[in-house]
Protein backbone atom coordinates (compact mmCIF):
# COMPACT_ATOMS: atom_id res chain seq x y z
CA UNK A 1 0.00 0.00 0.00
CA UNK A 2 1.28 3.77 -0.81
CA UNK A 3 -1.07 5.75 1.14
CA UNK A 4 0.28 8.96 -0.15
CA UNK A 5 -0.13 8.03 -3.57
CA UNK A 6 -3.62 7.29 -2.70
CA UNK A 7 -4.62 10.53 -0.98
CA UNK A 8 -2.84 12.07 -3.79
CA UNK A 9 -5.03 10.35 -6.06
CA UNK A 10 -7.99 10.87 -3.92
CA UNK A 11 -7.58 15.07 -4.33
CA UNK A 12 -7.59 15.35 -7.56
CA UNK A 13 -11.06 13.46 -8.42
CA UNK A 14 -12.34 15.41 -5.53
CA UNK A 15 -11.49 18.33 -7.28
CA UNK A 16 -12.73 17.34 -10.49
CA UNK A 17 -15.91 16.06 -9.25
CA UNK A 18 -16.75 19.43 -7.86
CA UNK A 19 -15.75 21.32 -10.42
CA UNK A 20 -17.96 18.34 -12.55
CA UNK A 21 -21.26 19.27 -9.87
CA UNK A 22 -20.95 23.03 -10.40
CA UNK A 23 -21.06 22.40 -14.25
CA UNK A 24 -24.86 20.14 -13.65
CA UNK A 25 -26.39 22.58 -10.77
CA UNK A 26 -25.86 25.24 -14.04
CA UNK A 27 -28.10 23.54 -15.87
CA UNK A 28 -30.35 21.73 -13.31
CA UNK A 29 -33.07 24.12 -13.93
CA UNK A 30 -33.79 23.12 -17.53
CA UNK A 31 -32.22 19.72 -17.41
CA UNK A 32 -33.42 16.53 -16.06
CA UNK A 33 -30.60 14.97 -13.62
CA UNK A 34 -31.11 11.70 -15.57
CA UNK A 35 -29.83 13.12 -18.63
CA UNK A 36 -27.41 14.45 -17.08
CA UNK A 37 -26.27 11.65 -15.70
CA UNK A 38 -26.28 10.04 -19.42
CA UNK A 39 -23.97 13.41 -20.53
CA UNK A 40 -22.03 12.63 -17.57
CA UNK A 41 -21.40 9.01 -18.59
CA UNK A 42 -21.29 9.31 -22.20
CA UNK A 43 -18.58 11.98 -22.86
CA UNK A 44 -16.43 10.23 -19.79
CA UNK A 45 -16.07 7.31 -22.29
CA UNK A 46 -13.11 9.40 -24.63
CA UNK A 47 -11.28 10.37 -22.02
CA UNK A 48 -11.21 6.17 -20.62
CA UNK A 49 -10.22 5.23 -24.01
CA UNK A 50 -7.44 8.30 -24.12
CA UNK A 51 -6.15 6.95 -21.18
CA UNK A 52 -6.03 3.40 -22.32
CA UNK A 53 -4.46 4.49 -25.29
CA UNK A 54 -1.74 6.26 -23.40
CA UNK A 55 -1.22 3.56 -21.30
CA UNK A 56 -1.16 0.83 -23.73
CA UNK A 57 -3.93 -1.08 -22.65
CA UNK A 58 -6.44 -0.31 -25.44
CA UNK A 59 -6.58 -3.91 -25.89
CA UNK A 60 -6.05 -5.83 -22.60
CA UNK A 61 -7.88 -3.23 -19.86
CA UNK A 62 -11.32 -3.48 -20.85
CA UNK A 63 -11.52 -7.61 -20.11
CA UNK A 64 -13.36 -8.54 -16.62
CA UNK A 65 -13.78 -11.50 -14.38
CA UNK A 66 -16.95 -10.59 -13.07
CA UNK A 67 -19.49 -8.85 -15.04
CA UNK A 68 -22.03 -8.86 -12.43
CA UNK A 69 -20.14 -7.18 -9.84
CA UNK A 70 -19.59 -4.45 -12.54
CA UNK A 71 -23.15 -4.29 -13.03
CA UNK A 72 -23.57 -4.12 -9.45
CA UNK A 73 -21.57 -1.06 -8.56
CA UNK A 74 -22.60 0.50 -12.45
CA UNK A 75 -26.52 0.59 -10.35
CA UNK A 76 -25.10 2.00 -7.01
CA UNK A 77 -23.16 4.31 -8.52
CA UNK A 78 -25.99 5.14 -11.23
CA UNK A 79 -28.40 6.10 -8.51
CA UNK A 80 -25.69 7.83 -6.72
CA UNK A 81 -25.48 10.53 -9.59
CA UNK A 82 -28.64 10.76 -10.56
CA UNK A 83 -29.73 11.33 -7.03
CA UNK A 84 -27.05 14.01 -6.20
CA UNK A 85 -27.93 15.85 -9.61
CA UNK A 86 -31.78 16.18 -8.54
CA UNK A 87 -30.39 17.61 -5.31
CA UNK A 88 -28.08 20.22 -6.89
CA UNK A 89 -31.36 21.95 -8.66
CA UNK A 90 -32.96 22.27 -5.27
CA UNK A 91 -29.63 23.18 -2.69
CA UNK A 92 -27.36 25.37 -2.95
CA UNK A 93 -23.51 23.72 -3.96
CA UNK A 94 -22.07 24.03 -0.76
CA UNK A 95 -24.91 22.24 1.02
CA UNK A 96 -24.84 19.38 -1.46
CA UNK A 97 -21.49 18.88 -0.49
CA UNK A 98 -21.92 18.91 2.81
CA UNK A 99 -24.67 16.44 3.06
CA UNK A 100 -22.69 14.62 0.45
CA UNK A 101 -20.26 14.07 3.14
CA UNK A 102 -22.20 11.45 4.54
CA UNK A 103 -20.63 9.33 2.19
CA UNK A 104 -16.56 9.07 3.47
CA UNK A 105 -18.20 8.81 6.60
CA UNK A 106 -20.17 5.57 5.67
CA UNK A 107 -17.45 4.29 3.58
CA UNK A 108 -15.59 3.49 7.24
CA UNK A 109 -17.66 1.64 8.73
CA UNK A 110 -19.28 0.14 5.54
CA UNK A 111 -15.14 -0.93 4.79
CA UNK A 112 -15.26 -2.54 8.28
CA UNK A 113 -18.68 -4.56 7.79
CA UNK A 114 -18.34 -5.77 4.43
CA UNK A 115 -14.25 -5.86 3.48
CA UNK A 116 -13.41 -6.57 7.04
CA UNK A 117 -10.71 -3.83 6.84
CA UNK A 118 -9.72 -3.21 10.98
CA UNK A 119 -11.63 0.20 12.20
CA UNK A 120 -11.09 1.05 16.05
CA UNK A 121 -12.64 2.52 18.66
CA UNK A 122 -10.70 5.90 17.98
CA UNK A 123 -11.68 5.98 14.09
CA UNK A 124 -15.24 4.90 14.80
CA UNK A 125 -15.69 7.80 17.50
CA UNK A 126 -14.46 10.14 14.94
CA UNK A 127 -16.95 9.15 12.49
CA UNK A 128 -19.63 8.92 14.90
CA UNK A 129 -18.69 12.83 15.52
CA UNK A 130 -18.55 13.47 11.53
CA UNK A 131 -22.22 12.14 11.11
CA UNK A 132 -22.90 14.09 14.27
CA UNK A 133 -21.73 17.65 11.78
CA UNK A 134 -23.66 15.81 9.13
CA UNK A 135 -26.81 16.33 11.49
CA UNK A 136 -26.07 19.81 12.25
CA UNK A 137 -26.10 20.47 8.57
CA UNK A 138 -28.88 18.43 7.59
CA UNK A 139 -31.52 19.31 10.57
CA UNK A 140 -32.98 22.71 8.99
CA UNK A 141 -34.01 21.09 6.07
CA UNK A 142 -36.05 17.77 7.78
CA UNK A 143 -37.48 20.19 10.55
CA UNK A 144 -40.55 21.11 7.35
CA UNK A 145 -43.43 20.63 10.47
CA UNK A 146 -42.17 22.80 12.82
CA UNK A 147 -40.62 25.09 11.04
CA UNK A 148 -42.85 27.58 8.53
CA UNK A 149 -39.73 28.98 6.43
CA UNK A 150 -38.01 25.52 5.37
CA UNK A 151 -39.53 25.01 1.79
CA UNK A 152 -40.62 21.33 0.84
CA UNK A 153 -38.18 21.41 -2.69
CA UNK A 154 -35.27 22.30 0.42
CA UNK A 155 -36.75 18.99 2.32
CA UNK A 156 -36.99 16.90 -0.84
CA UNK A 157 -33.57 18.29 -1.99
CA UNK A 158 -31.90 17.07 1.49
CA UNK A 159 -33.42 13.25 1.34
CA UNK A 160 -31.92 13.14 -2.46
CA UNK A 161 -28.53 14.17 -1.68
CA UNK A 162 -28.44 12.21 1.93
CA UNK A 163 -29.89 8.92 -0.03
CA UNK A 164 -27.45 9.39 -2.86
CA UNK A 165 -24.64 9.88 -0.16
CA UNK A 166 -25.25 6.54 0.63
CA UNK A 167 -25.27 4.80 -2.54
CA UNK A 168 -21.62 6.61 -3.32
CA UNK A 169 -20.49 5.26 -0.32
CA UNK A 170 -22.05 1.44 -1.13
CA UNK A 171 -20.20 2.46 -4.75
CA UNK A 172 -16.95 3.14 -3.25
CA UNK A 173 -17.15 -0.03 -1.56
CA UNK A 174 -18.17 -2.25 -5.02
CA UNK A 175 -14.68 -0.06 -6.20
CA UNK A 176 -12.68 -1.39 -3.29
CA UNK A 177 -13.77 -5.37 -4.07
CA UNK A 178 -13.58 -4.66 -7.62
CA UNK A 179 -9.77 -3.37 -7.37
CA UNK A 180 -8.50 -6.83 -5.89
CA UNK A 181 -9.55 -8.74 -8.99
CA UNK A 182 -9.85 -6.25 -11.49
CA UNK A 183 -7.80 -3.80 -13.79
CA UNK A 184 -8.64 -0.24 -13.04
CA UNK A 185 -9.41 0.84 -16.82
CA UNK A 186 -12.75 -1.71 -16.59
CA UNK A 187 -13.72 -0.25 -13.17
CA UNK A 188 -13.86 2.82 -15.07
CA UNK A 189 -15.01 2.37 -18.20
CA UNK A 190 -17.75 -0.28 -17.42
CA UNK A 191 -19.09 1.99 -14.81
CA UNK A 192 -19.43 4.94 -17.47
CA UNK A 193 -21.38 2.32 -19.65
CA UNK A 194 -23.39 0.77 -17.10
CA UNK A 195 -24.27 4.52 -16.26
CA UNK A 196 -25.08 5.79 -19.79
CA UNK A 197 -27.35 2.64 -20.61
CA UNK A 198 -29.29 2.50 -17.00
CA UNK A 199 -29.81 6.99 -17.57
CA UNK A 200 -31.69 6.14 -20.93
CA UNK A 201 -34.35 4.17 -19.37
CA UNK A 202 -35.61 7.96 -17.73
CA UNK A 203 -35.57 8.82 -21.60
CA UNK A 204 -39.59 8.68 -20.89
CA UNK A 205 -39.54 10.88 -18.44
CA UNK A 206 -39.28 14.28 -20.56
CA UNK A 207 -35.93 14.95 -21.13
CA UNK A 208 -35.10 18.10 -23.22
CA UNK A 209 -32.88 19.45 -26.16
CA UNK A 210 -30.56 21.56 -24.37
CA UNK A 211 -29.36 25.20 -25.45
CA UNK A 212 -25.82 24.99 -27.10
CA UNK A 213 -24.43 26.46 -23.90
CA UNK A 214 -25.73 24.30 -21.84
CA UNK A 215 -24.96 20.93 -24.11
CA UNK A 216 -21.24 22.15 -23.89
CA UNK A 217 -21.44 22.53 -20.30
CA UNK A 218 -22.70 19.22 -20.31
CA UNK A 219 -20.28 18.04 -22.52
CA UNK A 220 -17.46 19.26 -20.41
CA UNK A 221 -18.90 17.72 -17.35
CA UNK A 222 -18.46 14.14 -18.62
CA UNK A 223 -15.28 15.17 -19.74
CA UNK A 224 -13.98 15.89 -16.35
CA UNK A 225 -16.16 13.33 -14.45
CA UNK A 226 -14.33 10.71 -16.20
CA UNK A 227 -10.96 12.02 -15.62
CA UNK A 228 -12.24 12.39 -11.83
CA UNK A 229 -13.57 8.54 -11.96
CA UNK A 230 -9.76 7.51 -12.88
CA UNK A 231 -8.66 9.32 -10.04
CA UNK A 232 -10.69 8.43 -7.71
CA UNK A 233 -10.45 4.37 -8.90
CA UNK A 234 -6.80 4.64 -8.87
CA UNK A 235 -6.58 5.85 -5.51
CA UNK A 236 -7.90 2.44 -3.59
CA UNK A 237 -5.33 0.51 -4.94
CA UNK A 238 -2.76 2.66 -2.69
CA UNK A 239 -4.70 2.96 0.42
CA UNK A 240 -7.47 1.69 2.13
CA UNK A 241 -11.20 2.98 1.86
CA UNK A 242 -10.93 4.37 5.23
CA UNK A 243 -8.16 6.00 5.04
CA UNK A 244 -8.24 8.39 1.69
CA UNK A 245 -12.66 8.70 2.44
CA UNK A 246 -11.69 11.73 4.75
CA UNK A 247 -10.07 13.66 1.90
CA UNK A 248 -13.47 14.13 0.57
CA UNK A 249 -13.39 17.03 3.24
CA UNK A 250 -11.42 18.88 0.82
CA UNK A 251 -14.37 19.40 -1.34
CA UNK A 252 -15.84 22.37 0.68
CA UNK A 253 -12.95 24.78 -0.01
CA UNK A 254 -13.38 24.72 -3.60
CA UNK A 255 -17.85 24.27 -3.07
CA UNK A 256 -17.87 27.54 -1.17
CA UNK A 257 -16.05 29.38 -3.73
CA UNK A 258 -17.76 28.30 -6.52
CA UNK A 259 -21.17 28.94 -4.93
CA UNK A 260 -20.08 32.42 -3.56
CA UNK A 261 -18.61 33.35 -6.54
CA UNK A 262 -20.51 31.74 -9.26
CA UNK A 263 -24.06 31.14 -8.12
CA UNK A 264 -24.08 34.27 -5.20
CA UNK A 265 -25.21 31.21 -2.57
CA UNK A 266 -23.88 32.39 1.12
CA UNK A 267 -23.57 29.71 3.46
CA UNK A 268 -25.31 29.73 6.55
CA UNK A 269 -23.84 29.63 9.72
CA UNK A 270 -24.87 26.20 10.66
CA UNK A 271 -23.60 24.64 7.37
CA UNK A 272 -19.95 26.06 8.46
CA UNK A 273 -20.58 24.80 12.10
CA UNK A 274 -21.44 21.31 10.64
CA UNK A 275 -19.25 21.55 7.75
CA UNK A 276 -16.48 22.13 10.21
CA UNK A 277 -16.91 19.17 12.75
CA UNK A 278 -17.10 16.91 10.05
CA UNK A 279 -13.74 18.15 8.54
CA UNK A 280 -12.28 17.83 11.96
CA UNK A 281 -13.58 14.02 11.85
CA UNK A 282 -11.45 13.79 8.81
CA UNK A 283 -8.51 15.69 10.22
CA UNK A 284 -8.53 13.73 13.13
CA UNK A 285 -8.57 10.68 11.36
CA UNK A 286 -5.58 11.46 9.06
CA UNK A 287 -3.75 12.52 12.28
CA UNK A 288 -4.45 8.68 13.62
CA UNK A 289 -3.57 7.13 10.15
CA UNK A 290 0.01 9.35 10.12
CA UNK A 291 0.86 8.13 13.75
CA UNK A 292 0.21 4.34 13.14
CA UNK A 293 1.92 4.48 9.68
CA UNK A 294 5.33 6.42 11.19
CA UNK A 295 4.58 3.26 14.00
CA UNK A 296 4.48 0.48 11.71
CA UNK A 297 8.03 2.03 9.67
CA UNK A 298 9.64 2.44 13.32
CA UNK A 299 8.79 -1.52 13.39
CA UNK A 300 9.41 -2.88 10.41
CA UNK A 301 13.25 -1.02 10.55
CA UNK A 302 13.62 -2.43 13.99
CA UNK A 303 13.35 -5.40 12.43
CA UNK A 304 15.77 -5.24 9.70
CA UNK A 305 19.04 -6.98 9.98
CA UNK A 306 21.89 -4.47 10.72
CA UNK A 307 25.43 -4.92 9.03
Amino acid sequence: MQPVKGIALKLCSVLLFIVMASLIKATAQHVPPGQAVFFRSLFAMPVIFTWLALRGDLSTGLKVDSKLSHFWRGFVGTAAMGLGFAGLGLLPLPEVTAIGYAAPLLVVIFAAMFLGEPVGVFRLSTVALGLVGVLIILAPRLTLLTSETVKTTEAVGAVLVLMGAVCAALAQIYVRKLVQTEQTSAIVFYFSLTSTLLSLLTLPFGWVIPEAREAGLLVLAGLLGGAGQIFLTSSYRFAGASVVAPFDYASMIFALLIGYFIFAEVPTGRMLLGSAIVIAAGVLIIWRESRLGLKRSKARSGMTPQG
